[in-house]
Protein backbone atom coordinates (compact mmCIF):
# COMPACT_ATOMS: atom_id res chain seq x y z
CA UNK A 1 0.00 0.00 0.00
CA UNK A 2 0.91 3.34 -0.73
CA UNK A 3 -0.25 6.41 1.49
CA UNK A 4 -0.10 9.69 -1.07
CA UNK A 5 -1.09 12.97 -1.47
CA UNK A 6 -1.15 15.88 -3.94
CA UNK A 7 0.69 19.06 -2.59
CA UNK A 8 2.28 22.05 -3.65
CA UNK A 9 5.81 23.16 -2.03
CA UNK A 10 6.68 26.78 -1.17
CA UNK A 11 9.87 28.21 -2.08
CA UNK A 12 12.78 27.87 0.67
CA UNK A 13 12.35 31.30 1.60
CA UNK A 14 8.64 30.59 2.13
CA UNK A 15 9.75 27.94 4.02
CA UNK A 16 12.59 29.53 6.16
CA UNK A 17 10.05 32.29 7.45
CA UNK A 18 7.71 29.36 8.59
CA UNK A 19 10.52 27.89 10.29
CA UNK A 20 11.34 30.72 12.09
CA UNK A 21 8.44 31.05 13.79
CA UNK A 22 8.56 27.52 15.21
CA UNK A 23 9.31 27.78 19.08
CA UNK A 24 7.70 28.22 22.38
CA UNK A 25 5.12 25.52 22.34
CA UNK A 26 6.43 22.58 25.01
CA UNK A 27 5.89 18.86 23.32
CA UNK A 28 4.91 20.05 19.72
CA UNK A 29 6.12 18.26 17.00
CA UNK A 30 7.65 20.50 14.47
CA UNK A 31 7.51 19.89 10.79
CA UNK A 32 11.11 20.05 9.23
CA UNK A 33 11.91 21.99 5.73
CA UNK A 34 11.09 18.82 3.87
CA UNK A 35 7.48 18.62 5.66
CA UNK A 36 6.53 21.76 4.78
CA UNK A 37 3.89 21.89 1.91
CA UNK A 38 0.36 22.85 0.95
CA UNK A 39 -2.01 19.60 0.33
CA UNK A 40 -4.15 19.64 -2.33
CA UNK A 41 -5.74 16.30 -1.90
CA UNK A 42 -5.19 13.74 0.24
CA UNK A 43 -5.61 10.19 -1.27
CA UNK A 44 -4.90 7.81 2.00
CA UNK A 45 -3.70 4.08 1.44
CA UNK A 46 -3.53 2.89 -2.28
CA UNK A 47 -2.62 -0.31 -4.06
CA UNK A 48 0.20 0.28 -6.58
CA UNK A 49 -2.46 0.12 -9.58
CA UNK A 50 -4.59 3.01 -8.53
CA UNK A 51 -0.94 4.94 -7.20
CA UNK A 52 0.17 4.55 -10.68
CA UNK A 53 -3.67 5.49 -12.26
CA UNK A 54 -3.65 8.58 -10.14
CA UNK A 55 0.07 9.61 -11.30
CA UNK A 56 -0.99 9.49 -15.18
CA UNK A 57 -4.41 11.34 -13.92
CA UNK A 58 -2.26 14.03 -12.43
CA UNK A 59 -0.02 14.47 -15.32
CA UNK A 60 -2.64 15.06 -17.18
CA UNK A 61 -3.63 18.35 -15.05
CA UNK A 62 -3.60 21.89 -17.29
CA UNK A 63 -3.93 24.81 -14.08
CA UNK A 64 -2.75 27.62 -14.02
CA UNK A 65 0.90 28.56 -11.99
CA UNK A 66 -0.64 30.09 -8.75
CA UNK A 67 0.75 33.34 -6.64
CA UNK A 68 0.21 32.93 -3.17
CA UNK A 69 1.02 34.54 0.17
CA UNK A 70 1.01 33.61 4.27
CA UNK A 71 -1.59 35.31 6.02
CA UNK A 72 -1.48 34.17 9.74
CA UNK A 73 -1.77 31.04 11.89
CA UNK A 74 -4.12 28.86 13.11
CA UNK A 75 -5.14 25.54 14.64
CA UNK A 76 -7.30 22.08 13.60
CA UNK A 77 -8.77 20.58 16.72
CA UNK A 78 -10.30 17.27 16.96
CA UNK A 79 -12.83 15.81 19.66
CA UNK A 80 -12.26 19.38 21.49
CA UNK A 81 -8.05 18.99 21.77
CA UNK A 82 -6.03 21.37 19.51
CA UNK A 83 -4.30 18.85 17.79
CA UNK A 84 -2.09 21.13 14.92
CA UNK A 85 -0.92 24.46 14.25
CA UNK A 86 -0.92 26.00 10.42
CA UNK A 87 -0.32 28.95 8.56
CA UNK A 88 -3.05 30.12 6.50
CA UNK A 89 -2.66 29.82 2.71
CA UNK A 90 -4.27 32.97 0.48
CA UNK A 91 -5.85 33.56 -1.67
CA UNK A 92 -8.38 30.99 -0.75
CA UNK A 93 -10.30 30.56 -4.24
CA UNK A 94 -7.24 29.88 -6.77
CA UNK A 95 -6.07 26.93 -4.31
CA UNK A 96 -9.98 26.22 -4.25
CA UNK A 97 -10.49 25.61 -8.16
CA UNK A 98 -7.07 23.58 -7.90
CA UNK A 99 -8.37 21.60 -5.44
CA UNK A 100 -11.46 20.57 -7.27
CA UNK A 101 -9.66 20.13 -10.94
CA UNK A 102 -7.53 17.71 -8.98
CA UNK A 103 -9.93 16.07 -7.15
CA UNK A 104 -12.28 15.64 -10.43
CA UNK A 105 -9.05 13.99 -12.12
CA UNK A 106 -8.57 11.83 -9.65
CA UNK A 107 -12.69 10.91 -9.28
CA UNK A 108 -12.09 10.02 -13.27
CA UNK A 109 -8.92 7.71 -12.64
CA UNK A 110 -11.71 5.75 -9.46
CA UNK A 111 -10.35 7.62 -7.17
CA UNK A 112 -13.68 8.67 -4.32
CA UNK A 113 -14.29 12.04 -4.13
CA UNK A 114 -12.67 13.94 -0.95
CA UNK A 115 -15.84 15.18 1.19
CA UNK A 116 -13.98 17.39 3.25
CA UNK A 117 -14.09 21.19 3.36
CA UNK A 118 -10.90 22.50 1.56
CA UNK A 119 -9.08 25.07 3.49
CA UNK A 120 -5.06 26.13 2.13
CA UNK A 121 -2.86 25.73 5.01
CA UNK A 122 0.80 24.89 5.34
CA UNK A 123 0.93 22.10 8.84
CA UNK A 124 3.35 23.84 10.84
CA UNK A 125 3.04 21.14 14.07
CA UNK A 126 1.48 18.47 15.60
CA UNK A 127 0.39 18.75 19.28
CA UNK A 128 0.52 15.84 21.72
CA UNK A 129 -1.79 13.52 22.45
CA UNK A 130 -2.38 14.27 25.96
CA UNK A 131 -2.48 17.28 27.23
CA UNK A 132 -0.30 20.44 26.06
CA UNK A 133 0.63 24.23 27.31
CA UNK A 134 -2.44 25.68 26.84
CA UNK A 135 -1.21 28.69 27.80
CA UNK A 136 1.85 28.69 25.79
CA UNK A 137 -0.34 27.77 22.46
CA UNK A 138 -2.32 31.11 23.38
CA UNK A 139 0.77 33.15 23.26
CA UNK A 140 2.53 31.51 20.10
CA UNK A 141 -1.11 32.11 18.37
CA UNK A 142 -1.14 35.92 19.41
CA UNK A 143 3.11 36.20 19.10
CA UNK A 144 2.54 34.82 15.23
CA UNK A 145 -0.86 36.22 14.49
CA UNK A 146 0.33 38.72 11.77
CA UNK A 147 2.73 36.45 10.05
CA UNK A 148 2.67 37.13 6.49
CA UNK A 149 5.04 36.63 3.46
CA UNK A 150 4.98 38.37 0.24
CA UNK A 151 3.31 36.52 -2.47
CA UNK A 152 5.43 33.61 -3.98
CA UNK A 153 4.87 30.83 -6.83
CA UNK A 154 3.64 27.65 -6.22
CA UNK A 155 4.42 26.37 -10.01
CA UNK A 156 4.41 22.65 -9.41
CA UNK A 157 1.98 19.90 -8.64
CA UNK A 158 3.36 16.88 -6.82
CA UNK A 159 2.63 13.60 -6.01
CA UNK A 160 3.97 12.55 -2.38
CA UNK A 161 4.39 9.19 -0.76
CA UNK A 162 3.77 9.45 3.34
CA UNK A 163 5.87 7.46 5.56
CA UNK A 164 4.76 6.91 9.11
CA UNK A 165 7.16 6.48 11.45
CA UNK A 166 7.75 6.38 15.23
CA UNK A 167 8.97 9.98 14.86
CA UNK A 168 6.33 11.09 12.83
CA UNK A 169 5.74 11.31 8.84
CA UNK A 170 8.58 11.91 6.13
CA UNK A 171 7.32 12.81 2.93
CA UNK A 172 8.76 11.52 -0.23
CA UNK A 173 8.03 13.30 -3.59
CA UNK A 174 7.41 10.57 -6.24
CA UNK A 175 6.64 13.03 -9.29
CA UNK A 176 5.94 16.35 -10.13
CA UNK A 177 4.45 18.04 -12.99
CA UNK A 178 4.60 22.07 -14.02
CA UNK A 179 1.41 24.08 -13.71
CA UNK A 180 0.78 26.11 -17.04
CA UNK A 181 3.12 29.13 -17.13
CA UNK A 182 5.80 27.67 -15.12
Amino acid sequence: MHRLFVALRPPPAIRAALIDAMDAVPGARWQDDEQLHVTVRFLGEVERPVAEDAALALSQVVAPALAARIDGVGTFAQRGRTDTLWARVLPVEPLTALHRKVDQTLGRAGIAPDTRRYLPHVTLARLPRTGHDTAALDRWLAANAALATADFPLDHLYLYESHLTSDGARYEPVMRWPLAGS
